[in-house]
């Protein structure tokens, strides 16, 4: 079964990167539901062993490319992410003092957290890209524009995968021209 997740997260990622044109130090948030994976209701069935099967495929994959990942934790944590020191001083973001567990932070924050060599935690990121397994609300740690982007992979286990990227500001009026 963790072959089969870790085989879609992959995909997954490896295509929204690709898909967003996302390059060295660009910001990906992932929310993901270990529990929604596994067929059960948000928050109802954490497993700290999907979670880590989740975390460590993304993070294999971003640190090939050079590219910073943001996990967003559940709601018992306000939402706030578990970033690298390196993101958070490359963008300014202020850290916040708390620690994900399963149950307040989700398993898979909590496992990004474990896994990442210098992690801290954050309120809010701006990310240029962002990926969703299981309807965990990441719009709001997306920057302004963001793009729904339909992948192919539709599920990882039983949660519904959504994607997005985002754009500039298309800003002016009928004069305006704006590049390719």
């Amino acid at each position: 079964m963790y072959e089969q997740i870790k085989a879609e997260t992959k995909k997954a990622v490896e295509e929204l990167v690709d898909r967003a044109g996302l390059k060295k130090g660009s910001m990906l948030v992932v929310g993901c539901s270990s529990s929604e994976i596994l067929g059960e209701h948000i928050g109802k069935g954490s497993s700290p062993e999907t979670g880590a099967a989740v975390a460590q495929t993304i993070l294999q994959v971003l640190d090939e490319k050079g590219i910073y990942l943001a996990a967003q934790c559940c709601e018992h944590l306000n939402r706030a992410l578990v970033v690298s020191r390196e993101a958070a001083d490359k963008y300014m973001l202020d850290e916040v003092c708390v620690r994900p567990m399963p149950k307040a932070g989700g398993s898979f924050a909590t496992a990004v957290y474990d896994l990442m060599p210098d992690p801290v935690m954050v309120e809010h990121v701006r990310a240029n890209a962002g990926l969703d397994i299981g309807c965990t609300l990441i719009g709001m740690h997306l920057k302004d524009v963001a793009v729904p982007l339909r992948l192919s992979v539709k599920q990882i286990g039983s949660a519904l995968v959504n994607a997005a990227y985002t754009r500039p500001k298309l800003i002016g009026g009928v004069r305006a021209h704006y590049p390719e």
